[in-house]
């Protein structure tokens, strides 16, 4: 990809990393975008480098606009390392370049790198930047999802480059919504923002809400987003705000996710007649195995559905290990507004589907008990206790997602 002008003057000039699956333990099936703009005005500015695999392409793009050495500031938004391992790269080609940062910010990258050779100076929200024709408005955002990040408005092109916020994990050669929807869907486009949201700004639901109402009192106009990661929003920057209003909200569908592991098939036995007995109670099911599939999918179909139900079989007393990953996983995102249940098979000694449980009481979730288990492979008579096993859980999630209407 060669650099692309994003507003007049202000381009990106990032990388597309086509092959990555595995994103710190969160498997990305669609790949990813490292995005980082450059501002061309009377102090040439670039906001955020790439992860170091792909800093020849950003110096590549950004020499194809300007010569490297020019560059007066570098804003860094956020100081993790698919963001800051090429600043070495950068300061090595401008050395006379300012960095601006947050204290955090500061604090942490001088962790990876020996700042005493740079120029440092540490911003705050409020804090204002003018490089010319413009004036750049920096905005803390502790904890969304680190505590150094930060957003940084160009307030003259009414641009929001927001970090980590509102981007996704996709790589495409589109870099903006409406080419992206051309050669895809608003749905795709949509799912690849939820998936981004469950498995990474999950925990943060009151600090987003918090944060957005921030921008909305300070009154800025904000007709694109650029964020770190995906495509940037040029057509429907207040699409993807009243998404993740929605999400830090809880806003879930009335569906149920049935999430489970099998040893000799007993468990994937029970799942089918459940399964029935939700559909036929009118509420809509999906099914995943989670050694078939990775867990940050199975997050974001649980984070969709107001319930979930997580089936495990009892092994050496326990829960089966995919399915206690799984969990320990989930207990880190902090879901709320969800109703769980549980069910397993065992063969002399039961445990599993009861710890699962108390994994259900350490998030803090709403829950349906008791759990349902049967011993070895289900006969007919336990099909049957699945099958009104799942009614009655689908009866108690649509009381349960009445609350939320």
């Amino acid at each position: 990809m060669k650099a692309v002008e994003i507003k007049p003057g202000i381009y990106w000039v990032g990388a597309i990393d086509w092959a990555i699956r595995d994103f710190h333990g969160y498997v990305i099936p669609n790949g990813t975008t490292y995005n980082n703009y450059i501002i061309m005005d009377e102090q040439i500015t670039l906001l955020d480098t790439v992860k170091h695999d792909f800093s020849d392409i950003t110096i590549g793009n950004i020499k194809s606009i300007t010569d490297p050495s020019k560059i007066v500031n570098v804003i860094i938004n956020h100081i993790e390392t698919d963001h800051v391992s090429s600043i070495d790269k950068i300061m090595e080609l401008a050395p006379d370049a300012t960095i601006y940062i947050s204290d955090r910010g500061k604090k942490g990258l001088d962790r990876f790198f020996d700042l005493s050779k740079w120029n440092v100076k540490v911003v705050k929200t409020g804090d204002t930047l003018n490089i010319g024709k413009r004036t750049l408005l920096f905005l803390e955002t502790p904890m969304l999802h680190w505590p150094d990040s930060m957003m940084t408005y160009v307030k003259e092109a009414k641009l929001l480059i927001s970090q980590d916020a509102f981007g996704q994990h996709l790589a495409t050669a589109a870099r903006f919504d409406d080419e992206f929807i051309e050669c895809a869907s608003h749905a795709e486009l949509e799912d690849s923002v939820v998936d981004y949201y469950a498995n990474i700004l999950m925990p943060f639901g009151q600090l987003i809400k918090a944060k957005i109402s921030e921008l909305q009192r300070l009154g800025l106009e904000i007709d694109m987003i650029a964020p770190d990661h995906g495509i940037i929003w040029r057509k429907q920057p207040g699409r993807v705000i009243r998404m993740y209003q929605d999400m830090a909200d809880g806003k879930a569908s009335l569906r149920i996710a049935i999430i489970y592991d099998t040893m000799w098939h007993s468990t994937e036995r029970m799942t089918l007649p459940i399964m029935q007995g939700i559909k036929d109670e009118g509420v809509d099911c999906t099914v995943i195995k989670l050694r078939a599939t990775p867990g940050s999918i199975a997050v974001k179909e649980l984070w969709k559905s107001r319930g979930c139900l997580i089936g495990t079989p009892t092994l050496n007393n326990t829960i089966f290990p995919s399915v206690a990953g799984f969990l320990t996983y989930l207990r880190g995102l902090r879901p709320k507004n969800r109703i769980m249940g549980a069910f397993g098979s065992y063969g002399w000694g039961g445990g599993a589907v009861k710890e699962v449980y108390e994994e259900f009481k350490k998030m803090g979730l709403e829950t349906v008990e008791p759990g349902l288990q049967v011993v070895y492979k289900p006969s007919a008579e336990d099909e049957k206790l699945c099958y009104e096993f799942g009614r009655d859980f689908a009866r108690k999630a649509k009381e349960y997602h009445k609350k939320f209407e």
